[in-house]
């Protein structure tokens, strides 16, 4: 009996978004929803598309393919809304909203299965890096990253 490398394996979701794909651990999603118009925040910037409720939170929803400026991504038919667990603890941002197309696919990525790919080129903003998940070609998001910015345009907009 072999023992099996199961230990080494870790529950992912890919997302679509505009232009891209995005893989991210299972355990930072914590709802998905279906796509409503966010209440819109002043004065911030085009990737931040506004509010939305949740569970008595007012939770900031991103567009992450705008991020980047590389693509024009709008809700409508078809999209869903992310909940993320914010990962930096701070109490007044435990949550935020990601907007993506369809439904987010399940994958189990084993350690051999996910290669970084050669040509990192010049990285969008809030990602660690390219990589290959078998035959999918997807973005790992910088989620610390990603969460400053929200603060920070969140506290620029005020």
């Amino acid at each position: 009996m072999s023992m099996s490398n199961q230990s080494q394996d870790i529950r992912g979701v890919l997302i679509q978004i505009a232009g891209a794909r995005l893989l991210l651990p299972n355990a930072t999603i914590a709802e998905v929803l279906s796509y409503a118009d966010p209440e819109p925040i002043p004065g911030a910037p085009d990737w931040l598309l506004g509010r939305i409720r949740w569970r008595g939170w007012l939770l900031p929803m991103v567009a992450f393919a705008r991020l980047g400026g590389n693509a024009e991504e709008q809700g409508g038919l078809g999209s869903k809304v992310l909940v993320l667990k914010a990962l930096g603890g701070d109490p007044r941002f435990p949550y935020f909203a990601l907007l993506t197309q369809g439904f987010p696919r399940l994958v189990t990525v084993a350690r051999d299965a996910l290669v970084a790919e050669d040509e990192q080129g010049e990285l969008p903003p809030a990602v660690l890096q390219r990589v290959m998940l078998r035959e999918d070609a997807a973005l790992l998001p910088d989620l610390a990253q990603l969460e400053q910015l929200i603060k920070d345009a969140l506290k620029q907009a005020a």
